[in-house]
């Protein structure tokens, strides 16, 4: 059996996981670079009967399923994937497994971006290599809103460390009841109470066709000047060009980015030259204990499937 594993980005893939254990059942090659489009990625794959992807960094697209005719197997971290076409994988009937990963690391991650935006870590950080000495005026956190889109696991525990810094949470999402947050310490209200109300707006939601482009420039125009957006769940959740836009114009005072509409995001992006953008290269699930979990769960899925057994099946 041929099998792939895509998007080795750290080259980490043979330390998390032996192998080795399956050497005499499988040719196995380590894609460590990713593919420049979808083209490149039909002309690496179409041999392969097992593909094991991490995250949505590789499209699993109709195009790309219907030219590896020897595809039987995905194995993707998570048990969710967006970026596989489960349509066309059902009709091709090609099993789709996952594996569990850790909640937290993500929610640790908004709490880098928020406290980098509110104490211009970016700035003060680039300007000590420069030899320069306190250069800007910080933010307190204490006594200031959080809103939270999307009060579920990740935004609970955001919710929650929120709370210990003395902030006030407030909270938004199509199916949040007023009970359940009330439960949380959190105060349900509606969007745009959210959007107008709150310093920090976290986002913490699910991409789906109902949440892409929820956040628009009317949106971020109706925020504080002085509140700062953070995304840490998918890029097309927020409408990228408006969101350059509304940085531009200094309609916000900044936003904490870990995801994007386009991955890894170009060189030339917009978003890389604006003073007041925190990015980071998608690191939220990105952690040693994170690693070692999805790609062990990736062998023993792929040892079950060559027993003839489907562990932990999407479909």
């Amino acid at each position: 059996m041929k099998v792939a594993i895509l998007d080795d980005y750290q080259k980490v893939a043979d330390h998390f996981a032996n192998w080795k254990k399956i050497k005499n059942r499988c040719e196995l090659k380590v894609f460590q670079e990713p593919f420049e489009d979808e083209d490149h990625a039909i002309e690496n794959l179409m041999d392969f009967d097992a593909l094991l992807i991490m995250r949505e960094r590789t499209p699993i697209t109709t195009k790309l399923l219907n030219a590896c005719t020897n595809l039987k197997l995905i194995i993707t971290s998570g048990m969710r994937n967006q970026a596989i076409d489960l349509k066309t994988a059902k009709q091709k009937n090609i099993t789709i497994l996952g594996t569990d990963t850790h909640s937290n690391p993500t929610a640790e991650l908004t709490w880098a971006l928020i406290l980098g935006l509110a104490r211009n870590l970016r700035e003060e950080t680039e300007n000590m290599y420069q030899g320069y000495w306190q250069t800007t005026l910080g933010t307190e956190l204490k006594g200031k809103t959080l809103g939270v889109i999307g009060l579920g696991t990740q935004g609970t525990q955001v919710a929650t460390i929120g709370k210990a810094f003395g902030m006030e949470v407030i909270a938004w999402s199509e199916n949040l009841k007023i009970a359940d947050a009330k439960t949380k310490g959190v105060l349900a209200v509606a969007k745009e109470d959210l959007l107008a109300r709150a310093d920090v707006v976290s986002i913490h939601l699910v991409l789906s066709e109902r949440t892409k482009n929820l956040i628009k420039y009317d949106d971020l125009c109706m925020m504080k000047e002085d509140a700062y957006l953070i995304n840490t769940s998918r890029g097309e959740i927020v409408n990228e060009e408006d969101l350059v836009r509304a940085l531009e114009e200094n309609k916000i005072a900044g936003a904490g980015l870990d995801v994007y509409s386009e991955e890894p995001l170009p060189a030339n992006h917009k978003l890389r030259f604006i003073p007041n953008a925190l990015l980071f290269p998608h690191l939220g699930y990105v952690t040693k204990e994170n690693y070692s979990l999805m790609y062990e769960q990736m062998l023993e899925n792929l040892e079950k499937y060559l027993d003839g057994d489907s562990i932990r099946k999407i479909q």
